[in-house]
């Protein structure tokens, strides 16, 4: 892996902080009425996917679950027309019908978005193998919330890519709560990735809250998979800081619980490298974070003044 350069961690806490200042104003615009429907935020969840896709390669795929809004702005997507699809105007990626849970760019190789717990592994598994049956030396990034991890469709998933050696990174993102119940209520087994080992899948387990360990980690995995030895499982241990959607409030941990989570901040970490390592100062982040406060405002504004489907739409898009 090649070392970190000054633009590379500027990125890295510019991509943590957009996705952060984005939700905390999509939470709001949720209080206000202007987002409807579910709404699942990424608030502490930061690192794992910034750190992941600093190893994506342009024509790489990526699925995941109705978690989404990080997703896309890692991948580098207009704010603007994530917030767009998020209040369910023309302008977004899904044109607004697919809201929060449902956001597609085709063109950025990003493909959901997925409401359904669990279903996006298989779709993700399939899409590895267009990248095999093509040649094109690509892989797919698949995101796997801990609550699915028990679904038969996952596994089912996981033969598959085993037996035909498929090009899919799976990462399951372990926030240690599938909706309201702790994991360790739910899953027998201390460690998810080891579901894999049944298909002779490799993995491993690392700490979602630092970026840098993400990236390292990723890295590896990445390069076995795109070297054709088949599918690899990264287990990513995170944390949200907000319920499970926007209607939980999340009255089944304790404080002390949700601070000491808070202590470890995936942005203050990458913050503190940055500083200790004077690539650059604290005015100059400061200048940074308001610069993506205004940029998210401007997507609001964008998104607010954006028009509604017309009824046509309802007949658009619809496969029978």
């Amino acid at each position: 892996m090649k070392k970190l350069l000054k633009n590379d961690h500027l990125k890295i806490y510019s991509y943590m902080v957009k996705i952060r200042r984005f939700e905390e104003r999509s939470a709001q615009l949720y209080g206000m009425g202007e987002i409807g429907g579910f709404c699942h935020l990424y608030i502490g969840q930061e690192a794992v996917v910034v750190g992941v896709l600093m190893t994506i390669k342009k024509n790489d795929s990526v699925v995941t679950t109705y978690r989404d809004h990080g997703h896309m702005i890692a991948r580098g997507l207009e704010l603007k027309r994530i917030m767009s699809e998020l209040t369910g105007r023309v302008d977004g990626y899904s044109a607004g019908k697919g809201g929060s849970m449902h956001m597609f760019s085709k063109k950025n190789n990003f493909y959901g978005g997925h409401g359904i717990v669990g279903a996006q592994v298989p779709i993700g598994t399939g899409i590895a193998f267009t990248h095999k049956y093509n040649g094109d030396n690509n892989i797919c990034r698949t995101y796997i919330g801990d609550g699915a991890m028990n679904n038969g469709q996952v596994f089912e998933a996981f033969n598959l890519a085993a037996l035909w050696k498929l090009p899919v990174l799976y990462i399951i993102e372990n926030n240690k709560y599938g909706m309201g119940t702790a994991v360790d209520r739910a899953a027998a087994g201390s460690d998810l990735y080891k579901r894999g080992e049944a298909f002779g899948i490799k993995g491993e387990i690392i700490n979602g809250m630092n970026v840098y360990s993400v990236i390292k980690a990723a890295h590896k995995a990445g390069e076995f998979v795109r070297s054709g030895k088949g599918p690899y499982i990264l287990e990513v241990q995170t944390y949200r800081y907000r319920g499970h959607s926007m209607s939980d409030p999340a009255k089944y941990r304790t404080k002390a619980e949700l601070e000491e989570y808070k202590n470890s901040d995936p942005i203050e970490i990458v913050k503190e490298e940055i500083m200790k390592n004077k690539i650059a100062s604290k005015v100059e982040l400061e200048n940074l974070n308001k610069e993506i406060i205004e940029e998210v405002k401007s997507a609001v504004d964008f998104a607010l003044k954006s028009k509604f489907p017309s009824s046509e739409e309802l007949y658009t898009d619809v496969y029978l």
